[in-house]
């Protein structure tokens, strides 16, 4: 499968070969390989404080890699099918700004979904530049929002002909994927670049069954979040890009935002996970599918909750699904997905992914365990017993389709200021709201408030959601410009 041999684990290898070195460090960081820090080596240990080092020439260096670092991303790119993969520390979010602040400038115009991660958005910000939103559609019966249909694409490529690039969730947060292949042809044969979120799609790479990848689509760049299905440390995730993109160029675009201080117990993760999948990949999620699809079946038998997996597929706006996602529909108990998320952490020691206002969603890793998915099972069936209640009066939908009135970076460095949330209608957002996770935005810089948005906001708080990306921290108000 792979024409590197990805046994090897360079950046791992080279911290190996400095631990054996007894080397006295002068130089950050100042804990001095835990000596420094007595406490914090009785939290994490004293491995983990010896290898928390500084870029040095036998380590290389992130911002401009020329030996174990550059043998590492090699690995990296040649098992994932990738020209180049570079390896970020500073999460999937600053991949995902990479990607957009590599193809497009100030005013270029970039065709994407609404309900894309924040990170998205405020790439945006800071470029300026224009989002053209293709609405997804929406399951009615979930109320949660779905992929891309080709024939939106087509709509918005047809009326936006300058676009530079097109931007694709793959997967979802709920699991669905849009025609990938299909889309990324479409943008190609239009001279458009093809920039994918596969923050929840690591193990597209390396599983069976399971949806296309970007690199197998044809896509010109994809954000991994190695960490959230890898198995790699929180925060440390890989950028990949195909031939049709300057490798100097992206890692330039990088290291705008990218720390200079790369966290070596980040990159050390990176390399030992990929080696991991490179080598037992397939197995490791052949074991995932087969624990998420036994936990929906036995979800599905309890009655009142519904796991919902592939039957949703419809060839276009879920195109393919991803059935490792535990995605579960509660409001037919009574319950919002927040609800049960609150009452498995509270009274039963499980915290899930994420509650929203209809649905919860479980990650099946390959840190899971057959016991412990009949724990969460077992808990689920439980709450129906004791927690079933009358769903009258219970919001149906998590996706509200935007009345954008200006580009993002126009509304956010615009004069604001601060109006009550029952007062907002009408007025032009100034700043996000979104519940976390999962960080999509409710509203968005540039986006008319409206009386729907304002009651769900309320409901969304009054159900116990954590909602994020106000100035104001208890989102009783909301800033918006100035005389509009």
């Amino acid at each position: 499968m792979h024409s590197l041999w990805q046994g090897k684990a360079p950046i791992y290898e080279a911290l190996q070969n400095y631990q054996s070195m007894r080397v006295v460090p002068f130089d950050v960081p100042g804990h001095k390989q835990g000596r420094g820090n007595p406490e914090l080596v009785k939290f994490l240990g004293q491995q983990c404080l010896s290898v928390d080092v500084n870029s040095m020439k036998p380590l290389d260096n992130l911002v401009h890699p020329v030996s174990v670092i550059k043998e590492a991303e090699e690995l990296a790119a040649d098992a994932f099918g990738a020209d180049h993969a570079f390896f970020m520390v500073n999460g999937t979010t600053a991949a995902v700004q990479a990607m957009i602040m590599s193809v497009c400038k100030y005013g270029d115009k970039i065709i994407m979904p609404r309900n894309v991660h924040r990170s998205a958005i405020n790439a945006l910000i800071i470029s300026g530049a224009v989002p053209v939103y293709v609405n997804p559609g929406v399951n009615r019966q979930l109320g949660i929002p779905l992929g891309m249909s080709v024939n939106d694409v087509e709509k918005a490529i047809a009326e936006n002909p300058d676009a530079k690039a097109i931007f694709i969730n793959n997967p979802t947060y709920y699991g669905i994927c849009s025609d990938l292949k299909t889309i990324t042809e479409l943008a190609h044969s239009h001279n458009m670049y093809v920039l994918v979120d596969e923050a929840h799609g690591t193990h597209f790479y390396f599983g069976s069954d399971l949806p296309m990848n970007a690199m197998a689509a044809g896509a010109d760049m994809s954000a991994v979040s190695m960490h959230k299905t890898g198995g790699s440390l929180t925060q440390s995730s890989f950028l990949l890009k195909s031939d049709r993109l300057s490798t100097g160029h992206v890692r330039q675009t990088i290291n705008l935002t990218q720390t200079t201080s790369g966290s070596y117990l980040l990159l050390s993760s990176l390399d030992i996970s990929r080696r991991n999948l490179a080598l037992d990949g397939k197995n490791i999620f052949n074991k995932v599918s087969s624990l998420a699809n036994y936990a929906r079946d036995e979800i599905n038998k309890i009655g009142g909750y519904y796991a919902f997996s592939k039957e949703l597929i419809n060839g276009d706006s879920v195109f393919d699904f991803d059935h490792t996602k535990l995605s579960v529909y509660t409001r037919e108990i009574g319950l919002a997905g927040i609800e049960v998320y609150d009452i498995l952490r509270d009274d039963y020691g499980i915290q899930i992914e994420l509650g929203d206002i209809g649905n919860i969603l479980a990650i099946i890793s390959v840190g899971d365990r057959e016991l412990a998915l009949e724990r969460l099972v077992s808990s689920l069936s439980e709450i129906k017993r004791l927690y079933t209640k009358d769903k009258s009066g219970m919001l149906d939908h998590e996706y509200i389709n935007p009345d954008v009135v200006m580009t993002p970076q126009q509304a956010f460095y615009s004069p604001q200021r601060s109006v009550e949330l029952e007062k907002c209608n009408g007025h032009i957002c100034a700043e996000f709201v979104m519940s976390y996770p999962p960080g999509i935005p409710i509203l968005a810089p540039g986006e008319r408030i409206t009386d729907e948005i304002i009651d769900y906001i309320s409901y969304a708080k009054a159900k116990g959601c954590f909602l994020t990306g106000t100035e104001d921290m208890s989102v009783k108000s909301i800033k918006v410009l100035e005389g509009l």
